[in-house]
């Protein structure tokens, strides 16, 4: 028998680690840092994907791609971008290999090298913004609203499963505008985009927020976020969007004629989010006996178990309740192995995280009744079969609704306000800490001596925090308003 997933209060790393590994989400591979997302776990970020990708065009924003390697002299360009990125770049220097001439295999041919390094992407803004160059001369060219699907490479050192790797999957979106003001609109419409996603189709509540200048994107003018509280009280940075004004048309001398035909340099923005939201919604939801997974995002949301195994009377009841809930649009499989008991099928299925089972013995069909069990409350019921899909429909919906409102109770219970140090502290001691909202002073120095001291950092400048007098919680100096701390992955 496999060994038990380890309890969340007993080690919570462990906990998703085992999750990710034992609902076969992930795993780890033969390149250091880097992961293999099996079928099931990339059945749920393909959902994500589907639902984002169709939030992205009703906005107006279409689909391209730019290339994987970007010459090392374009991260130059910007200056507060290379800086940001520097330590974490893989760097191709040959094209070619050869055979080891001592027999050891092969080796990289050292008349092969580079006249110029390429860089693996570790985000797209120089290549896209040298790119755009070409495309943009006039205003009838702008906005120019493009997303892309794709991987990047960050050479991380720690790494861990779907939070932090090597090399991830990402949607990056990269627009120019003719003006600041739709700039940032565009902005703050993406930001309320990743909201809606993660509250709407993830079930994980948000908090809406401006970072820091210290915390925002290197060669931002400002970086917008969605933060969200994971079960362990840790703050997780599920969604950027990030104004970059000018700097990189300037970098990179994109300029338009206005209406005017006067030239300008363009507006920019970026924004992305990646695979890390997986993570996200493992660590929000899921329990001591696996994954729980919304009905919006499950690969598979209904799952029909023949109890005590599969009969040709089952499997054409099967058959008729499949056509039915698939006929609504419901994703259900019917789970007839006849090599594993009831039992064992009831307890891989939960662990899948699968919102709802629905149980079909011979003796319930007799009384006209099914067993229907909800993954979220790990409860079960027998309903009547006439009006079952009806009830399943709904119950889908009613899971989803759960899950979310259950996640909200989770955060407002481990929400606090401080407003001394000695507070701040006592709050991160806890063994859940959660979101800590206190007075700062609006320095880089203290910021970074309080991240220091605490290992806490400033998740955001809330959106709809009202302006408080007070004092730093740390220098005594006076603030305007209450930030949100947070311990972070």
């Amino acid at each position: 028998m496999a060994k038990a997933i380890t309890p969340r209060e007993e080690n919570y790393s462990e906990w998703y680690l085992d999750i990710v590994k034992k609902a076969n989400l992930a795993a780890n591979s033969a390149v250091r840092g880097c992961m293999v997302i099996k079928p099931y776990g990339f059945g749920i970020w393909e959902r994500m994907q589907r639902q984002l990708d169709d939030m992205f065009k009703e906005t107006g924003h279409v689909n391209a791609y730019f290339p994987l390697f970007i010459p090392k002299s374009f991260l130059s360009r910007e200056a507060e971008h290379v800086e940001g990125f520097a330590k974490e770049c893989a760097v191709v220097t040959h094209h070619r290999l050869m055979n080891d001439p001592n027999g050891g295999g092969v080796v990289v041919d050292p008349t092969a090298k580079l006249e110029e390094e390429l860089i693996v992407r570790p985000t797209s803004e120089t290549i896209i913004w040298h790119t755009y160059r070409d495309w943009i001369t006039s205003y009838r060219d702008l906005p120019l609203l493009i997303n892309q699907w794709a991987n990047v490479v960050r050479w991380e050192l720690r790494t861990r499963l779907f939070l932090r790797t090597a090399e991830f999957l990402w949607q990056e979106g990269h627009t120019a505008h003719a003006t600041a003001e739709e700039a940032l609109e565009e902005a703050l419409r993406m930001q309320e985009v990743y909201a809606t996603f993660a509250e709407e189709y993830m079930a994980m509540p948000v908090l809406r927020g401006v970072k820091t200048a210290n915390e925002r994107f290197a060669g931002a003018l400002d970086t917008y976020t969605i933060e969200a509280l994971m079960q362990d009280g840790k703050a997780l940075q599920a969604g950027t969007s990030h104004n970059l004004g000018q700097n990189f048309a300037k970098a990179f001398d994109v300029k338009f004629s206005n209406a005017d035909n006067q030239e300008e340099y363009v507006y920019a923005t970026s924004w992305g989010v990646s695979t890390r939201l997986v993570g996200g919604l493992i660590m929000t939801h899921s329990d001591d006996e696996g994954l729980v997974l919304p009905p919006r995002l499950a690969p598979i949301q209904v799952v029909i178990v023949p109890i005590p195994k599969p009969n040709e009377a089952l499997n054409a009841k099967a058959r008729e309740l499949m056509d039915e809930l698939k006929a609504r649009g419901v994703r259900v499989s019917y789970d007839d192995d006849e090599k594993q008991r009831p039992g064992f099928k009831f307890a891989e299925n939960e662990l899948k995280g699968i919102p709802v089972r629905l149980g079909i013995g011979q003796r319930d069909l007799d009384k006209g009744t099914i067993e229907v069990a909800r993954r979220d409350e790990k409860s079960k019921s027998n309903q009547p079969i006439e009006g079952i899909v009806d009830h399943v429909v709904n119950l889908l919906d009613e899971i989803q609704q759960n899950l979310f409102d259950r996640a909200v109770r989770f955060r407002e219970e481990h929400t606090t306000y401080v407003d001394t140090f000695e507070e701040f502290q006592a709050v991160l001691d806890r063994d859940i800490p959660g979101f800590v909202y206190a007075h700062w002073d609006g320095t880089t120095e203290t910021e970074l001596k309080i991240k220091e001291m605490t290992k806490a950092t400033i998740r955001c400048i809330p959106h709809d925090q009202p302006e408080e007098e007070g004092k730093c919680i740390l220098t005594g100096a006076p603030s305007r308003g209450r930030v949100v701390f947070a311990k972070a992955y």
